[in-house]
């Protein structure tokens, strides 16, 4: 990645949690190192501790600098305020690339930057769903607003960048056939996390990591943990890592069923801290983009089984025997014995570590990030 002429490039997003934290991380890490300018601009009232330290580790890396303000999941009147006080703060850094992650993001980066090109301020503006407005079924009224909000929202757009052919093709379905230019763009992990990680002694059968909220299938996970047992015939052990809204109802669910001592429950920490816990990872998703769980875990060396959601079997492989129906605790509970006990499944189910490795590098996928930006740069240099 060339390091001149330097870009000023400012993420927006709200959630620092999550898979959308960890690309906006990848491509502050690299673009940084290449010589860029970078600025983080997202909500203050989400993240813990653990979000903390992860903020801490790229602050030095932030000469753009990093703005937190409250910006609410759902649409409220708080917007208005979140949109002019990000206006401000945006406007006096002069960026060349305002880069919007999720619906909220989204908002923000196009919103702004559209301001700036009416006052003839050469900004180039990009969306990456993430999933994000796309969970929204297009065929309720909710949903069919939040749609054509999208697509107005394409006027304002110079690239629509998806982390797979899923979500491209998700988007056309629901929003329609794309006006403005888009692009491919697979998520990465760095060359340091492709090393096994050992499970402890004495370590869980499967392990739940992620965010604590229904649609991540939490509860999915605890019920076919319970079917697994069945199945087999005999108690298995299981950790869950993470932390969110509905944290508290899972921990009732496990205590009320008899589990508790045999699904632990654990604060959110590094995954690679996690991975160690098991050496099935589980991700029981009723709805994804691109997770990086099943990145990093199959980086770690890990068997991972998910649910057939989003651009998992990208990963995986269309026909994998690791995807299970997603939401059917009964399918998951069968993939996850025949993972625990037939031999040579590894082997036989997991893809090659060599292609695996090849397709979803961290260093790829920031140079095709940082190529796109300076093409539609080179492209739109009459932006006004």
């Amino acid at each position: 990645m060339t390091a001149s002429p330097p870009l000023r490039i400012i993420h927006c997003f709200r959630s620092p949690v999550g898979g959308i934290f960890r690309h906006v991380r990848d491509l502050v890490e690299a673009h940084s190192k290449a010589g860029h300018q970078i600025g983080i601009l997202c909500d203050s009232s989400t993240g813990g501790a653990h979000e903390e330290a992860l903020f801490d580790r790229i602050k030095p890396k932030l000469e753009l600098g990093l703005m937190r303000l409250p910006i609410q999941r759902s649409v409220s009147p708080g917007d208005l305020l979140a949109l002019y006080n990000s206006y401000k703060h945006i406007k006096s850094l002069q960026p060349d690339v305002l880069h919007g992650h999720g619906a909220k993001g989204g908002v923000l980066a196009r919103l702004i930057g559209s301001v700036l090109r009416v006052n003839r301020y050469r900004v180039a503006r990009f969306y990456s769903p993430h999933g994000g407005s796309l969970h929204y079924d297009e065929k309720r009224i909710f949903g069919k607003a939040v749609m054509h909000l999208e697509r107005v929202q394409e006027h304002f757009t110079d690239s629509v960048v998806f982390v797979c052919d899923y979500e491209r093709r998700v988007y056309e379905q629901k929003v329609g056939r794309l006006r403005a230019p888009s692009k491919v763009i697979y998520n990465g992990i760095g060359d340091s996390e492709f090393a096994p990680i050992a499970t402890v002694p004495n370590g869980a059968d499967f392990l739940y990591i992620g965010m604590m909220r229904d649609l991540k299938g939490p509860d999915v996970f605890i019920n076919a943990f319970e079917l697994a047992e069945k199945m087999l015939g005999r108690h298995l052990s299981a950790a869950m890592v993470g932390d969110g809204p509905d944290k508290d109802t899972y921990i009732r669910a496990i205590r009320e069923r008899g589990l508790s001592d045999r699904i632990s429950m654990n604060n959110a920490m590094p995954a690679s801290s996690a991975f160690s816990m098991a050496d099935i990872v589980v991700v029981p998703s009723r709805a994804e983009a691109m997770p990086y769980i099943v990145l990093e875990a199959l980086a770690a060396g890990k068997l991972v089984l998910a649910s057939r959601v989003g651009g998992i079997p990208e990963i995986l492989g269309e026909q994998s025997r690791a995807l299970a129906i997603p939401g059917s605790a009964e399918d998951l509970a069968r993939v996850m014995v025949e993972a625990r006990s037939e031999a040579g499944w590894r082997e036989n189910v997991m893809p090659p570590p060599e292609r695996f490795r090849a397709r979803f590098s961290a260093d790829v996928m920031a140079s095709s990030m940082l190529h796109l930006y300076q093409d539609t740069l080179t492209k739109g240099s009459k932006l006004s």
